[in-house]
């Protein structure tokens, strides 16, 4: 074989392979990772889609409490109808304080109060974290004399209204703890049929919850925090074991928001996109072959 006829016949797998390539790129997109690259490069070939979906537009409500009423103790109940599936959140005077998920047309949690006056309020999220309205505010008064002193009452609040793990994996969520008197007790049910997690703290700031699931679903978890002269404070928040759900699972409050789905189980679309991307780039390398075995036998 001649020296030119060796290097057409390697322009020619070049050429092959940049195809297969190119669609080993569309199929697995993690391949562009590798190594150190700066984009956009020359030459190459890139494909970004979004899925358009509005946000919520129905607001939830709050149904209960009424406007107007006075608690002497804590926690209590807020509960009212909304969009299902959503993730409700609840804020008292503009502070995150618990959610649950919308099961069924409804949701229903408790709260614990500030001192004095709580103007609460619900919204609704779906799963990509886009807020719907605000629901019609509560106004409510808790008095206490317990916790007549500035700065006596135990509030707790998170960053996170939900958050996630595969199970046999630990979930950690970061928890704020301010007020009342240290050191502090946290109990936390998980929502999961175990009993609750004991834990202390000799400060007050952020404290870090640990909890692994063993099967996959959705959970309310409660969260109970006690300073040593007895004040309370609660919070109530939503975590997600990822992955499907046992038939026979006992354990599982409700259906996972954000399930993890096997390959065999995507939605069509997501193999529309991966033949759209497929095709070019194959393209680019067959083309590129066939030029050089046209110029081999010209």
């Amino acid at each position: 074989m001649s020296h030119k006829t060796r290097n057409q016949t390697k322009r020619l797998l070049i050429g092959l392979a940049l195809g297969m390539f190119g669609m080993a790129l569309a199929i697995n997109p993690s391949v562009m990772a590798l190594g150190s690259q700066q984009n956009p490069q020359s030459g190459s070939l890139g494909l970004e889609a979004t899925i358009p979906t509005a946000p919520p537009t129905t607001a939830a409500t709050i149904a209960i409490p009424a406007s107007g009423q006075t608690f002497s103790s804590i926690p209590i109940t807020v509960g009212g109808l909304c969009p299902s599936n959503l993730l409700i959140k609840i804020f008292d005077n503009n502070v995150f304080v618990g959610s649950s998920v919308c099961s069924g047309g409804s949701y229903s949690l408790k709260i614990g109060l500030f001192n004095a006056s709580n103007n609460i309020y619900a919204q609704d999220f779906d799963v990509f974290g886009q807020g719907g309205p605000d629901s019609n505010s509560v106004n409510v008064t808790f008095n206490s004399g317990q916790y007549s002193a500035p700065g006596s009452q135990v509030t707790v609040t998170s960053s996170y209204a939900e958050q996630g793990a595969n199970p046999g994996q630990q979930l950690i969520w970061p928890i704020q703890i301010s007020g009342g008197t240290p050191p502090y007790a946290i109990s936390t049910t998980w929502g999961d049929g175990l009993s609750p997690s004991l834990q202390s703290s000799a400060f007050s700031g952020s404290i870090n919850l640990h909890h692994v699931y063993s099967t996959a679903g959705t959970y309310d978890v409660n969260v109970t925090v006690t300073d040593s002269n007895g004040s309370t404070g609660f919070l109530q928040l939503v975590a997600v074991a990822n992955g499907q759900l046992a038939p026979a699972s006992k354990t599982n409050t409700k259906t996972p928001l954000n399930p993890t789905s096997s390959s065999s189980s995507l939605p069509w679309w997501v193999f529309v996109l991966v033949g759209i991307a497929a095709l070019p780039a194959f393209w680019l390398g067959f083309r590129h072959g066939r030029s050089v075995l046209s110029r081999k036998y010209e």
